[in-house]
């Protein structure tokens, strides 16, 4: 079975999609001999936008999904050799979507005059901070550790990338705050750290504990990810979730449940291959054998 990566490269999809925005001289055929060449070339136009006519020309907005980098290069040749096409610029879409990150910090009380700041600041801030210092449940109630997750990771594992370092791991980090933001409505804000042992990891999670609501483990390879997540676990009095084991192994006992529906069979009767016993590996052959799979092979 070809790997997802694999298919990637073989495939035209938007993850290597370009823009192209073209001036062309307004005769008829030449929008036709524009597509005709992206499509020669082996390009797949997912969108046609914008018409803004100016006498003689005309701009058209074009989104082409590629195979790679190399095949963005061979559509892009292929428009600037066209006569009456004039390439005035072209972008990477993903590279342009990742441009000073994905995700900010907005603020949620309004500050519109003295009042408003004497609250949300000093001195009105100092009550609430005494507060927690004489409660600090209620951190979970006045700050933003109500709604606020960790999303930490070291780089260790990430994706089907490996070892690629805290640095080349944050649009990923950033990527699954977007995903709890669009689907949950939970804040999670990236943390890429240099940190390489066990010991570091969670020295380090413990510290920033007070300031989030749950952890989120991320792309840390094992085994020291399953060190990591236990001794967590153990220490803190806040959920601490590992994404490549935890997630992945409810989606998975999700999916056997559907197929269960549909094929008639029992949990208990099957007999589970699983190919690779790593963090997402290991995860799930405990969550088939909690919820009564018969016979877990890893």
């Amino acid at each position: 079975m070809r790997s997802v990566w694999g298919l990637m490269s073989v495939l035209p999809n938007a993850a290597f999609s370009i823009a192209l925005d073209c001036q062309l001289d307004n005769v008829p055929g030449t929008l036709g001999r524009l597509c005709a060449a992206i499509g020669e070339a082996g390009g797949n136009i997912g969108a046609l936008d914008g018409f803004d006519v100016r006498g003689p020309v005309l701009r058209r907005s074009l989104v082409v999904y590629c195979r790679d980098e190399a095949h963005q290069k061979i559509v892009v040749a292929a428009v600037q050799k066209l006569d009456g096409v004039t390439v005035l610029d072209w972008w990477d879409r993903t590279f342009r979507m990742h441009e000073a990150g994905k995700i900010e910090v907005i603020t949620t009380a309004p500050v519109n005059d003295r009042d408003d700041l004497s609250m949300a600041y000093t001195p009105g801030v100092a009550r609430v901070c005494t507060a927690i210092e004489n409660d600090p449940s209620l951190s979970h109630k006045y700050t933003i550790r109500k709604n606020t997750v960790a999303i930490v990771s070291n780089g260790t594992a990430v994706l089907g990338l490996g070892d690629i370092g805290p640095e080349g791991a944050m649009p990923v980090m950033e990527g699954k705050a977007l995903l709890f933001k669009e689907f949950g409505g939970v804040n999670g804000f990236p943390i890429c750290i240099n940190a390489r042992t066990a010991d570091e990891v969670v020295d380090f999670v413990q510290r920033i504990a007070p300031t989030f609501g749950g952890i989120n483990l991320e792309d840390i390879k094992a085994p020291e990810c399953f060190e990591i997540e236990e001794r967590l676990r153990a220490s803190l009095d806040i959920p601490v979730f590992h994404d490549d084991q935890h997630g992945t192994a409810v989606v998975t006992l999700a999916a056997l449940w559907n197929s269960l529906k549909i094929t008639g069979k029992k949990m208990e009767d099957l007999t589970v291959v699983i190919a690779g016993v790593g963090a997402a590996g290991v995860a799930i052959g405990k969550i088939l054998l909690n919820a009564g799979v018969g016979d877990v092979i890893g």
